[in-house]
């Protein structure tokens, strides 16, 4: 059994200017997945603490994960999504990344006014 774990911080007025100031939207499609958009669009007034946080979530999953990936560069942003389960718990599904032995895979977000925050720690069998 091995364990690693993931973590990462940003700020959200970083993410609110990258999507504020694409008019295109490249930035947003490019990141997060259509169900992301969804739920963070829904989120009106905090809706930037939710992408902060679903980026951190990115970030913090390629971390856990970096160490048993054969090829970094051929994972993208989408190949990594954050849903929500029925009770409202975050959870991370995988597409498009080839890793064997994984158990397991626990998150937490956070954020506040300023900040989001991702810990993401895998299991392997």
């Amino acid at each position: 059994m091995n364990i690693k774990c993931g973590v990462d911080i940003i700020e959200i007025s970083r993410i609110k200017e990258s999507i504020e100031e694409d008019k295109e939207e490249r930035f947003k499609n490019r990141v997060f997945t259509p169900k992301e958009i969804e739920y963070c669009e829904s989120k009106k007034k905090q809706k930037y603490q939710h992408y902060a946080a679903r980026f951190a979530v990115k970030e913090a999953t390629f971390k856990a994960l970096s160490e048993n990936i054969p090829d970094k560069y051929g994972i993208e942003w989408k190949n990594i999504e954050t849903i929500n389960d029925e009770k409202g718990r975050p959870q991370i599904i995988l597409t498009g990344i080839d890793i064997k032995n994984i158990e397991s895979i626990d998150l937490s977000i956070s954020h506040c006014k300023e900040y989001a925050i991702a810990n993401v720690v895998v299991l392997y069998k």
